[in-house]
């Protein structure tokens, strides 16, 4: 039996396999090795990616408008608004970065220092956050870019309490991004917004 006669025969009424499925099993057969080299591709893109300049975009002198809440994890909504600049310059070729900020709000002017640290092996960022106010350094915050935002979680304190607390930053524009930061109490099933920075670039 010819090949063309062969395949007729699924065009015949009484058929238990209509044409569509095959024809739609045809096409899964050409498209599956398609489909794996493309994923094999997007994987080994994801692997070999340098991520020691994804945080070129903060280089700078900002302006920036805080939106800080008062009583994080209390059931409170009481926030305060401080105004400020934040300097950031690279060190290491870019591999690492030193960032000051300093705002004024209603309780006066609040200091900080966050010196950002690239992990060329695990191909991750660590955020290393110090409050003049205390003089100490807090704990880490790792991560790394995931869909066009930038994120990084650890561990803080709050009120005696360890919890998860997550730093995002989106809205990427030439000259503005926004910074937030987020506690959960429950292991990270939710989160609590408790800082908000708008970053407006000055040069």
């Amino acid at each position: 039996m010819s090949d063309f006669q062969s395949s007729r025969r699924f065009d015949r009424p009484g058929s238990t396999v209509p044409q569509a499925i095959w024809l739609c099993l045809l096409l899964m057969f050409i498209m599956s090795p398609m489909r794996s080299t493309a994923l094999q591709t997007e994987q080994a893109s994801s692997v070999s990616h340098d991520g020691s300049r994804d945080f070129d975009f903060d280089l700078g002198v900002w302006r920036t408008d805080i939106v800080r809440r008062v009583h994080p994890l209390s059931g409170s909504n009481e926030t305060m608004h401080l105004t400020g600049t934040v300097t950031v310059r690279k060190i290491w070729d870019g591999r690492a970065q030193v960032e000051e900020i300093v705002a004024d709000g209603p309780k006066g002017r609040w200091e900080g220092m966050t010196v950002f640290l690239y992990d060329p092996q695990g191909r991750q960022w660590s955020m290393n956050f110090a409050n003049s106010a205390v003089g100490k350094i807090a704990p880490p915050m790792i991560g790394s870019f995931q869909n066009g935002r930038c994120v990084l979680i650890g561990t803080d304190t709050v009120d005696g309490r360890t919890v998860l607390v997550r730093a995002v930053w989106s809205e990427f524009a030439p000259t503005s991004h926004v910074y937030e930061e987020s506690y959960s109490a429950d292991g990270g099933q939710t989160w609590e917004v408790n800082f908000t920075a708008h970053k407006t670039k000055l040069q």
